[in-house]
């Protein structure tokens, strides 16, 4: 018989072998299976299993329309003999009666069925729901048609680690943040949204809020004054939770980044060697990688890995970045958002609690404001006071120096002249004219006389 794993579904198996169909009213245990496919006219059906399910496929492709329905026991394969002939003979009246035939044979064989397994010994009851094993597939007639073993699909599998998270912030967020939030959402498909928290109401409530949505993560997103952001990242409802001030933010739209991933794929988490040897550092690490991690088999998720999350320790900061992974060389290309958190506190118990943890090297950003502004001040202050001191200087009386008697040793004294009184007027200059000019001005006279002639 053919094997397959518990996780496979009847959808999968109908796109395998066929069109699968649910069982009737009277078929309870069964599963019908419809089978397109040649087989030779008269030969037995054989049976897939299918997790717990056993189905019946029909025998020949003239008959591929009709139903059969084989019921689990160890008596199908101890039959023998006569019941080998009596199974052969009901398919061919199943074939030449139609489906009520069909349908008695299948509710006679169920009654055997039972019956024989009843009378069965202890050792050979009921059958393992994973099919045959190894043993009972070298027991096989060699005889018999060839089998094939249907592996499951990559998406089936059990869904264990029920991890969700609430991503939503309080009222009061800028564009820059909402769509920091919005893109958080789409990196992670194992998250939740709500609707914005007023400012009025305490922490605490958000606590209630994720048990109202099933969730056991939250991130929050705290707006203050229109310009400062904070993120919460907090287990609830026991704690601990983590709150950082959120710097340098760079959204996905605003970036445009070469890079590119697959939508719900699942995240590689890179970690600072810092992450390892810090306590503080360590919580935080293990609440990074039950927030930013996909659980496996998420119903949202893809079974791909092709983006890797990074969180960095420099300057007494942690940095997030988001890079793609490039399969031909395996180098990365960054796709954003990135943004830097500053941590502030640590608490024991969700959004409060005991403090475990405060960070020496944080400044709040009102403190940051105050000392940009008394820095600006007191550049101002200080141009005011050199401009007095000068004022000063030049209102200040000049201090009289004494005479140096050694500034005139070099000095020689100029002969003096006997003074002379003239007595007589002296003579005036004759005036001498300018004979080319007054060339010029008979020139001028001669042009216009001969311009007075030649009009007239």
């Amino acid at each position: 018989m053919s094997h397959l794993d518990e996780g496979v579904g009847l959808d999968a198996l109908g796109i395998l072998h066929g069109h699968a169909q649910p069982a009737g009213r009277g078929e309870a245990r069964g599963v019908v299976l419809e089978v397109h496919g040649p087989q030779e006219a008269g030969e037995v059906p054989r049976v897939v299993q299918a997790g717990g399910q056993h189905v019946g496929l029909a025998a020949g492709r003239r008959r591929r329309r009709e139903r059969h329905v084989w019921m689990p026991g160890e008596e199908g394969r101890e039959r023998g003999g006569t019941e080998g002939a009596a199974q052969e003979a009901g398919a061919e009246e199943v074939a030449s009666s139609g489906r009520a035939g069909a349908a008695c044979a299948a509710w006679g064989e169920m009654a055997a069925g039972k019956r024989k397994r009843e009378a069965l010994p202890p050792g050979k009851g009921k059958r393992a729901r994973t099919g045959p094993g190894a043993a009972e597939a070298e027991a096989a007639p060699a005889g018999a048609p060839q089998e094939y073993s249907i592996p499951p699909p990559v998406s089936q599998g059990k869904w264990k680690n029920k991890e969700r998270v609430l991503i939503f912030s309080s009222r009061g967020i800028n564009f820059r943040t909402r769509h920091l939030m919005q893109d958080l959402r789409t990196l992670m498909p194992h998250s939740k949204a709500d609707t914005k928290m007023d400012r009025k109401d305490q922490l605490f409530v958000i606590n209630e809020v994720c048990e109202m949505k099933n969730c056991n993560k939250c991130i929050f997103f705290e707006a203050k004054k229109k310009q400062d952001l904070y993120m919460w990242l907090s287990n609830t409802p026991q704690g601990p939770s983590a709150k950082f001030l959120v710097q340098n933010v760079h959204t996905l739209a605003e970036l445009k980044m070469t890079g590119n991933c697959l939508r719900g794929s699942r995240p590689l988490l890179s970690f600072d060697p810092i992450f390892d040897k810090e306590p503080h550092y360590a919580l935080l690490k293990e609440l990074f990688i039950q927030i930013f991690s996909t659980p496996q088999y998420h119903p949202k998720s893809q079974p791909f890995v092709d983006h890797v999350f990074t969180f960095t320790v420099t300057d007494e900061r942690i940095w997030f970045r988001n890079y793609q992974i490039i399969e031909e060389d395996a180098s990365l290309v960054e796709i954003g958002p990135r943004f830097v958190l500053n941590l502030i506190k640590i608490f024991q118990g969700s959004f409060g609690g005991p403090t475990l943890y405060e960070n020496p090297h944080y400044q709040s950003p009102n403190m940051h404001r105050r000392l940009i502004r008394l820095s600006v001040a007191a550049k101002f202050r200080e141009k005011q006071h050199v401009k007095e001191v000068q004022k000063e200087k030049k209102k200040a009386s000049k201090v009289l120096v004494k005479e140096d008697p050694t500034e005139v040793v070099f000095e020689t004294p100029a002969e003096e002249k006997p003074v002379e009184i003239q007595l007589v007027k002296p003579e005036s200059k004759p005036i001498v004219k300018d004979k080319k000019k007054l060339r010029k001005i008979q020139r001028k006279k001669q042009k216009k006389l001969f311009r007075t002639e030649a009009s007239a």
